[in-house]
């Protein structure tokens, strides 16, 4: 996994706390962070070479490993905010039924899917390097992770 070389992962607890997936969709995009969706979090290793990308729990909760295999697990509920910069590894190992994440991206970036079993090490690298830093935060005063 390549992760990112200097940007850390960050977490906001609580920070969007009771909103209806319109009102955080509208917030991400009122700071820059738009191409919004709807749906969960794969179950399996990936990240995105071309874009930073934040996952808002906007109902459930959901253990998600970041970094890679052996990577810290982060125990996310409604409300919680985790801002993933351009190749962090993330995955879900386990949600409650009721899951409901919102993605977005940084600057509106189109994104890319790199499994690393598929993707070539280096090029997702170059790719990384060029994925320019957010403008704004999703949320304000977010935690190193």
């Amino acid at each position: 996994m390549p992760n990112h070389p200097r940007l850390p992962v960050l977490v906001a607890r609580a920070a969007l706390p009771d909103r209806t997936p319109v009102q955080i969709e509208t917030h991400l995009a009122h700071r820059g962070w738009t191409r919004a969706w709807r749906n969960g979090i794969h179950a399996f290793h990936h990240y995105h070479s071309t874009a930073h990308e934040v996952l808002v729990i906007a109902r459930g909760q959901v253990r998600v490993t970041v970094g890679g295999e052996g990577g810290p697990p982060l125990d996310l509920h409604a409300g919680d905010v985790l801002v993933l910069p351009a190749g962090t590894a993330h995955r879900n190992d386990g949600s409650s039924a009721d899951l409901l994440v919102i993605g977005a991206y940084a600057g509106g970036r189109d994104w890319d899917l790199c499994r690393p079993e598929d993707t070539d090490l280096e090029g997702a690298r170059a790719r990384i390097a060029q994925v320019p830093d957010w403008d704004t935060a999703p949320v304000d005063d977010p935690e190193g992770g």
